[in-house]
């Protein structure tokens, strides 16, 4: 069945990279300068090791091909969110991310934090997350700006 949220699979892992890099290289532009973009794609080889220690969702379209995923690294991080620009404002983010949250609740997690882009982050504000800090960091030698974001799931202890 097309675009409904599904767990993450192995044989999912290789068509992330490519979902990664594009999303960067084709839907940051307004944000990011060119050596910015090309300095983040770069960092799609990096994700293997990442996406086998993780959990999480993906869309796929009719074929079952990737369009969309997110990954939960260590258990209360969202530490992915891609959509291929094919398959942008379609409400896959907010899907995703919906789903990562209700995964992390069911596990007990009080807690979720991530790192938003300046494309991320509006997304997360509409559904609830608050900026922790801004920071300021370095991906291959370029500056970026990014924000430590966090949403409270449950209450107390």
């Amino acid at each position: 069945m097309a675009n409904r949220v599904r767990r993450l699979e192995a044989h999912d892992h290789d068509a992330l990279p490519e979902i990664y890099r594009q999303a960067i290289l084709l839907s940051t532009a307004e944000d990011y300068s060119e050596i910015q973009q090309r300095a983040w794609a770069e960092q799609s080889k990096a994700l293997q090791p990442l996406l086998s220690q993780g959990h999480g969702f993906v869309i796929c379209n009719a074929e079952d091909q990737p369009l969309a995923f997110s990954l939960r690294h260590p258990h209360d991080r969202l530490a992915l969110l891609y959509c291929h620009p094919t398959a942008q404002h379609q409400g896959f983010g907010r899907r995703l991310i919906e789903a990562v949250e209700q995964e992390a609740k069911a596990l007990d997690v009080k807690v979720l934090s991530t790192e938003a882009s300046l494309i991320s982050k509006p997304l997360f504000e509409q559904l609830g997350w608050l900026v922790s800090w801004r920071e300021e960091l370095r991906i291959g030698g370029v500056p970026f700006l990014r924000f430590r974001m966090h949403k409270q799931l449950q209450r107390g202890y």
